[in-house]
């Protein structure tokens, strides 16, 4: 396809279908453009689907009665779990890194070989998060600073989705092995299975149906874990029987140590990356729960649900580069790669400054999507506008975050997030919340400030090289 037609209207639907189907291309030498489009699609469409998981929960539980504590059961539960999701990304990148390089030398075997080293490593980690998470589900609660009528009315919730975070585990780390051997297609089809039996689900489990009785609360944590169950199911399917880029075989099944601590190696600093991340969104979480209370909370995580819907696209988006990197590292065309970055970054910001423009304007409509409750949507939408005036950069941030976790540089974001996190926006949120009295609304504003000179960063570290020379 030439460069013309690609940006004529049947070239870019053509592009899109053949995205969405799953052809496979070499993205060593296809254009830089097309390569990035190509992965883009099914990866944005499959970080789409993992943002419906959230807010298809929160809508149905923020129409239940005493929606302030439901809201903030699920939304509290979701900031622990957000541990677990850094433990499956910090191996999921690690498997895309490993996996995208071994392709693009052109070794499938050892890519296949790879992936299912991943999927062991993973199962013996999240076995023990499982346990812990299911015993103390009513201390965790309690330890973000719920209400007891929260804890009273959540810990079933809690206890379903922590004892089912293997799921959640699989379902990231087997996408993370599709996108490094650049299926994003099939990345994409398990999330949308996956959503698509939650969407059913959720109404029929939380209100009841036929003779399927209503069981409020815990129906939304059933039907979360069932449905990634069955995307999961899929993905192994796929992995086992399918007709990928990908095969693992009995062969791979023999766990292989020097793999897995190459993977232990690289996913190490990347889960501590996002869990240095998930801990300082714990600790605005209670602050905002401290100073405003259970109405505060529910409008703050509600703001933030609504936030990461978008988010989730364009880090979707952002995955490209990490694929890029990877293969083009493994092709030794490292200047391809750092090209490859910056054009992913240049479609995040647009895509991020139209998101922005929305958010500014009608803040008010979407949050009246998920609650009716007048006190919560009024923190809900201050939260969304102050948030969302630095989603430009958080564009940025993403795209650079993604480029030196796929070359395998899991440390230079790791320390970014350090920093920027723990040594600047916690203490500007304590600042602005506490010493300045602006209570919640000085933990929204410290948000996009410490996110803006986190991506400021990246860039800069990004521009610096030193992510090409890293062995993987």
């Amino acid at each position: 396809m030439t460069r013309n037609s690609t940006f004529t209207l049947s070239g870019i639907f053509a592009l899109i279908k053949q995205a969405i189907r799953g052809e496979h291309l070499d993205y060593t030498s296809v254009s830089i453009r097309k390569a990035v489009f190509m992965l883009a699609i099914p990866m944005i469409l499959e970080m789409s689907m993992e943002s419906v998981f959230a807010v298809v929960d929160l809508f149905f539980v923020g129409h239940l009665k005493n929606s302030q504590h439901t809201l903030q059961t699920v939304a509290l539960t979701e900031s622990v779990l957000s541990i677990v999701y850094s433990l499956a990304i910090g191996i999921s990148m690690a498997a895309t890194a490993v996996v995208a390089r071994r392709v693009g030398e052109k070794n499938i075997d050892a890519a296949s070989k790879s992936g299912m080293q991943a999927i062991w490593l993973a199962m013996g980690i999240t076995a023990v998060v499982s346990i812990v998470g299911f015993i103390f589900s009513a201390d965790i609660l309690r330890a973000m600073g719920a209400e007891e009528e929260t804890i009273v009315m959540g810990t079933k919730y809690t206890h379903i989705m922590m004892g089912g975070s293997l799921v959640i585990m699989m379902l990231f780390l087997i996408n993370g092995i599709f996108r490094g051997a650049g299926d994003a297609s099939m990345a994409m089809k398990s999330l949308w299975l996956g959503n698509i039996c939650n969407i059913i689900l959720c109404p029929i489990l939380i209100n009841g149906f036929g003779p399927i009785p209503a069981f409020g609360l815990t129906g939304a944590a059933i039907a979360a874990t069932s449905g990634r169950g069955i995307g999961v199911c899929y993905q192994l399917y796929h992995l086992f029987r399918g007709n990928g880029i990908i095969k693992i075989r009995a062969r791979h099944l023999i766990p292989d140590w020097s793999i897995i601590k190459s993977m232990v190696t690289i996913g190490s600093p990347g889960t501590l990356q996002f869990i240095i991340g998930s801990c300082s969104w714990i600790l605005l979480a209670r602050l905002v729960a401290q100073t405003g209370h259970s109405a505060a909370s529910a409008g703050y995580q509600t703001a933030i649900r609504v936030v990461m819907f978008f988010l989730l696209p364009a880090w979707g988006l952002s995955n490209a580069a990490a694929t890029l990197v990877g293969q083009n590292l493994g092709a030794h065309q490292p200047q391809r790669a750092e090209q490859s970055v910056i054009a992913t970054a240049k479609y995040n910001v647009l895509f991020m400054a139209l998101v922005s423009v929305i958010f500014l304007a009608g803040a008010d409509p979407v949050i009246s999507i998920f609650t009716n409750q007048a006190e919560v949507k009024e923190f809900a939408v201050r939260a969304l506008r102050i948030i969302s005036a630095g989603y430009v950069f958080y564009g940025i941030g993403m795209v650079m975050v993604n480029a030196f976790n796929g070359a395998g540089d899991t440390w230079t974001p790791t320390w970014i997030n350090l920093f920027g996190f723990w040594l600047f926006q916690i203490p500007l949120a304590y600042l602005l919340a506490r010493f300045f009295d602006l209570g919640p609304t000085g933990v929204f504003v410290a948000i996009p400030v410490s996110e803006t000179a986190i991506s400021i960063a990246a860039y800069i570290l990004f521009r610096r090289g030193r992510w090409k020379t890293i062995a993987v």
